[in-house]
């Protein structure tokens, strides 16, 4: 198979997650709840920016905010779904 085919399924330890958002933001809070308890409970990394410091993020994103990329792809915005989040990551996904 050639390799431009072959798909390596990255492990959560080797993902990144950015949160989006801004200071002030109830979304923001809830969706920093969700990345933050998921990146702990896979293993993956997770930054956050403040979308009132970076133009570039503010053109992209503010009408979005908050807004979760996995590895600098967009992932959600508004609302996420940890169960969503998880199998992103390629986590086994908890129920309950």
């Amino acid at each position: 198979m050639s390799p431009l085919l072959r798909r390596t399924k990255k492990k959560p330890a080797d993902r990144v997650v950015t949160l989006v958002g801004k200071p002030g933001c109830h979304l923001c809070e809830d969706a920093r709840a969700v990345v933050s308890a998921v990146c702990e409970e896979t293993g993956a990394s997770w930054v956050e920016k403040d979308i009132t410091e970076d133009e570039e993020l503010y053109k992209e994103y503010w009408e979005q905010i908050p807004v979760v990329l996995i590895d600098g792809e967009q992932h959600t915005f508004w609302r996420v779904d940890p169960a969503r989040l998880r199998k992103a990551l390629g986590a086994d996904v908890k129920l309950g």
